[in-house]
């Protein structure tokens, strides 16, 4: 009796346990989930809330009329500033994904291989920016970017231009700014993966023949495609959405998806729209996440 009790206080802990992340989720993700998807199937009034319910009681008819509109995905996917918008975001989020890649592995690698003391004073250093305001850190890089910035005026005093470059408000500089931003979330997954290796297949490669580059390329490289596929999707899915570092330093001629939904929420005032292109990013980005479950899932050992 005394272990039957026993067995279940503990299996109603860990339901408790269990049921606090999944509250959060239902709390803060499937209720706002659920109301921007109803508000993008109303139809926009120029009212308070502006949409219209899509559940109306009729006086005259005395039933309960549902309005169900699709409009504001039609015009969505046929619109073309959204959709060159859309498509243009998704291009800054994955070169943007790449630069950080490449510039984030072989930072991870170092890091994986260093000492133990020097571990830790790299991973601080990584995790360094995170202590200062975000805004704070996308506003330094206007002072370094525009045209009498310190970038142009070091060039300039070193001789090796003789007109100020045009960084700011280009491309360029939201691939600068995103890629500084982002980096530490491509480096942190990356070295949790490179540091659980095992040095010994090395070792044996190498007393097999193998050259570094072929060890790295046959061995390091396979075992660490889950930090590098997480490392990417953790920069891929905040960059396409990204508000700030477009609106600072990017192009006025040229909207990402992130700026355009803020516009549509609150200068034009179009919730349906809003709504619609918000469960539309919701809907692409969440692909990428399954896909890379599903990878995992196959992977030897995973889930046993």
């Amino acid at each position: 009796m005394a272990r039957s009790n026993q067995a279940l206080r503990q299996g109603a802990g860990r339901r408790l346990v269990v049921a606090v992340p999944y509250a959060w989720l239902l709390l803060f993700f499937l209720v706002p989930f659920l109301i921007v998807l109803k508000i993008s199937f109303s139809e926009a009034r120029v009212a308070m809330p502006p949409y219209a319910p899509l559940l109306e009681w009729a006086e005259e008819a005395r039933r309960l009329v549902v309005t169900f509109n699709v409009d504001s995905y039609v015009f969505l996917l046929t619109d073309g500033l959204y959709v060159s918008t859309l498509l243009y975001s998704v291009q800054v989020a994955a070169i943007s994904t790449l630069l950080c890649l490449a510039l984030g592995y072989p930072m991870a690698y170092a890091i994986a291989r260093a000492t133990p003391r020097l571990r830790n004073l790299y991973l601080m250093l990584v995790v360094l920016p995170f202590w200062t305001s975000f805004l704070l850190r996308v506003y330094a890089w206007v002072g370094l970017l525009k045209t009498d910035g310190v970038i142009n005026n070091v060039l300039t005093a070193l001789g090796l231009i003789d007109a100020p470059l045009t960084l700011l408000y280009t491309d360029f500089a939201v691939y600068v700014g995103i890629v500084y931003s982002y980096l530490p979330f491509m480096i942190l997954p990356l070295y949790a993966n490179l540091e659980k290796h095992d040095l010994q297949l090395l070792e044996a490669a190498a007393d097999l023949g193998a050259r570094p580059v072929t060890s790295f390329l046959r061995i390091t490289l396979p075992l660490s495609l889950p930090g590098v596929i997480a490392g990417s999707l953790l920069v891929f899915i905040p960059a396409v959405g990204e508000y700030v570092i477009p609106s600072l330093l990017g192009p006025t001629d040229q909207l990402m998806i992130g700026r355009v939904l803020s516009d549509e929420f609150f200068a034009n005032r179009d919730w349906p729209v809003a709504s619609a292109v918000a469960i539309t990013m919701l809907v692409l980005l969440v692909m990428p996440i399954l896909l890379f479950q599903r990878l995992q899932g196959r992977q030897p050992g995973v889930g046993r």
